[in-house]
């Protein structure tokens, strides 16, 4: 099952389209979920005893708006709604334990002007431990490419599986992107490379790991580029011809967006297409 968040902004409207092709892609039924937060409101002597039923009925709106519109997008998938008490980012992680992915808007009702990512994004992809896309509010053109970040370590191995079924599911392209930086030698100032060398080797490194994938999916048609440039600047400048941008996380914190890496948290701010964080 796919689950989406929605609280009727217009990010969250474009998760409930994204979702529902997604859902028509898999061939999985869909779950639209509102999170009926009173927390905000129960501050104060003298608490309004009427307003949970105005903000359950304010949530029977909003979903009953997303459900007509994922209708809509994809009349064929299974679609349901469920109103639920809590905070929204505590419901998704709870809905998110049975789900094959959970879709969520970049930035709710309660975000501010100019922020690109809101909390309530950034705690579910910090958390949930199956793929997270978090959607934008900004119509895109379609470019019939998925774009993956690729590195040496094991965690990028579920999000290229993730970007190859994406890639497959959509009849798009797929760029895996390894971003490689010089290391800096403090005390070595003086020390020379190879740039031919340097270069062949993260090379190998983008191969070794399509390969790897490669025989399951021959459809797909892959294009390798291995890139001297920070990671969050590589995929940021590669998300913008992508219809979705996969990367994998190396955040090993305790709290909040700190169970994100730096670069999954980069991207997420910055990236302009619509990005799934895979956890390992």
């Amino acid at each position: 099952m796919i689950i989406v968040g929605v609280d009727g902004s217009a990010p969250s409207q474009a998760a409930v389209e994204w979702a529902a092709g997604d859902a028509f892609r898999m061939r999985l039924p869909l779950r639209i979920v509102h999170a009926v937060d009173r927390s905000p409101y129960q501050i104060g002597k003298y608490p309004n005893v009427a307003l949970p039923d105005v903000l359950l009925g304010e949530g029977q709106r909003v979903l009953r708006e997303a459900e007509a519109l994922a209708r809509e997008c994809q009349p064929t998938v299974e679609v349901e709604t469920q109103n639920v008490e809590g905070t929204p980012a505590v419901v998704l992680r709870d809905q998110a334990e049975d789900a094959t992915e959970v879709v969520v808007g970049s930035r709710g009702l309660g975000g501010f002007a100019g922020a690109l990512l809101g909390s309530v994004s950034m705690h579910v992809a910090g958390h949930v431990h199956c793929p997270v896309v978090v959607v934008r509010g900004e119509p895109r053109s379609v470019h019939g490419e998925v774009v993956a970040g690729a590195d040496d370590s094991p965690e990028c191995e579920p999000a290229l599986a993730y970007a190859f079924e994406q890639a497959k599911l959509r009849g798009a392209a797929l760029r895996v992107v390894h971003a490689w930086q010089l290391p800096v030698h403090a005390f070595a100032p003086e020390a020379a490379y190879d740039m031919d060398e340097v270069r062949a080797a993260q090379q190998q490194i983008i191969r070794n790991r399509v390969e790897a994938l490669s025989k399951d999916y021959p459809d797909v048609r892959v294009v390798e580029a291995a890139v001297s440039a920070h990671p969050v600047d590589a995929l940021t400048e590669a998300s913008e011809q992508a219809d979705l941008l996969v990367v994998g996380s190396h955040g090993r914190g305790a709290l909040g967006s700190m169970l994100l890496g730096s670069v999954s948290r980069g991207v997420l701010h910055h990236a302009r297409c619509p990005v799934a964080v895979v956890r390992a």
